[in-house]
Parts: C-alpha cells; structure tokens; sequence
C-alpha cells in the first residue's frame, strides 16, 4: 500500500520550518570577496566588467552564471556576479555568492520610470520595495523591514555629490510579470509616489535581511510607464551613458565602503 504524503505529519522531523536545500560553497568553489556587485542587466555586467579590468573567476554553481574578480588598479577584494532576470534567480545568484563569502552587495541594474520628471538615463538609488513578487514572502525577517544599508547609501550619496551626480532616491515596485503591468496598477503606485518599476530589488532586499548582509542599489532608466504608454530605450545613447556612469560610481562607492570599514 502507498502512503500518501500529509503536510501535516511531520513525525520524525526535527524542526518543520528546517529547509532541505541550503546554499553551500562547493569544495572547488573559490572564497569570494567580502563586496560584491550583483549586475541585473548583461549590458551593466558588461561594462562593468570592462571598467573594473574583471577576470573571470570558475564556480560550480549554475547561478549566477558568470562571476569576475576585480583586475589590479581596481578595487581590491571586488566581485562581480549576474546577470540575473527576475526575483528567483536573483536571490539564487545572491544566496550562493553569500555562501561564498559575499557580505556588502551593491545591486545594479535598469529599472523603468514611474514618474514624470524621471526619464530614461536618469539614475535611481532604491531605499526599500513594494514587492509583487513570489520570492521575498519566503524570506521571514521577524519583524525588521527589508531596506538598504544607511551605511553603504551615505557611501553612495557622498560620491554621487562629490561628481555631481544626481539620483532620485525612493520607493520602487518590484514585479514578477512586467507584461501584466496593468493601467490600473501603474497609476495606483504612480500616484502613491514609487518612483520606478523593477523584477528583483524586493526580493533582494529580503534576502539582505533575512541573512544579515549589507546591500544597497544603483539602477538606471531603461523605460518610461508614468504617462501609461511604454517607451524604451534600450538601445540609446542615454542609457549606454548612464551605464558608464554607474560603474563609474560603483567602483568609487565600493572604494569608500572599504576605507570606511577599516578605519572602524
């Protein structure tokens, strides 16, 4: 006779909320540096890549699927990792570069505008999510709200005033399904004042928390939804820009983070 598998027999289970799958460095894997960039988009990962002089570093894990090691004149103990579409493989990227010793994570990718005086180009310094996806409800932080690093943020703000740089900072939504983003909806987070529309920042903030690790973001606009038409630009001049400009920062953060930390 078959037994019928019951989710409510958990005889002979230690702990029910236990998990059978963990993330774990693999006996070939290498230890990674403390401060990762985590690249959302190919284009990002690949010009930062280029800026930062990256070379490949092997890991067994599928995901992320591509991981460098910061060249010499760049930033010392920098890793970048991605790229990665959508909530799920995200936070599996994230999960295994922790487990390979990632503890400061600077999250970059596009992002689209959900508000008129923020145009393709234009840069966006996420401070906490609305999520709309079905990963970060997986993660319990007990109580303490997701939100990026205060520290690594004040990094960030310092050199984008220090190049004069500007940044809209605020509240994005983060979605599962960008072609189900409906009139209704966009208008509703529109007037709510989120500021843009992403597939990963709630889900990885929740993971931050939920492991204990610093993060913040720096995300460009790639497209355009506040006036409820869909304008792109993928492949313009602005955004090419904007994503020389991000690694530029990037880097710089990533430098300051790490003189900061050791002067405490």
């Amino acid at each position: 006779m078959t037994r019928r598998w019951d989710v409510n027999d958990t005889s002979g289970i230690v702990d029910a909320h236990d998990v059978l799958i963990r993330p774990a460095r693999g006996k070939r894997d290498p230890q990674v540096a403390p401060d990762l960039i985590l690249g959302m988009t190919g284009p990002i990962l690949d010009r930062l890549v280029k800026h930062l002089e990256a070379r490949p570093v092997p890991v067994t894990g599928a995901v992320p699927d591509r991981v460098f090691q910061a060249g010499e004149g760049a930033s010392p103990g920098l890793t970048l990792a991605g790229p990665s579409l959508g909530a799920p493989q995200a936070v599996l990227g994230l999960e295994n570069m922790i487990a390979l010793g990632a503890r400061r994570v600077w999250a970059t990718g596009w992002c689209g505008s959900l508000q008129p005086d923020l145009r393709i180009g234009d840069l966006v310094t996420p401070e906490d999510a609305f999520s709309d996806e079905g990963t970060s409800k997986h993660y319990p932080t007990e109580g303490v709200e997701p939100k990026v690093d205060a520290g690594l943020q004040r990094d960030l703000d310092s050199i984008l005033g220090r190049r004069r740089e500007t940044a809209r900072t605020g509240r994005i939504w983060s979605t599962d399904a960008p072609y189900r983003e409906t009139l209704d909806k966009v208008c509703a987070l529109r007037d709510a004042g989120l500021v843009a529309v992403d597939m990963e920042m709630s889900a990885l903030l929740a993971v931050a928390a939920f492991r204990g690790v610093r993060l913040a973001a720096l995300l460009a606009v790639s497209d355009e939804l506040f006036d409820l038409r869909w304008r792109h630009g993928f492949s313009s001049g602005r955004l090419r820009e904007a994503e020389r400009t991000v690694a530029e920062l990037l880097e710089e953060a990533v430098s300051a983070s790490q003189g900061n930390d050791a002067r405490t």
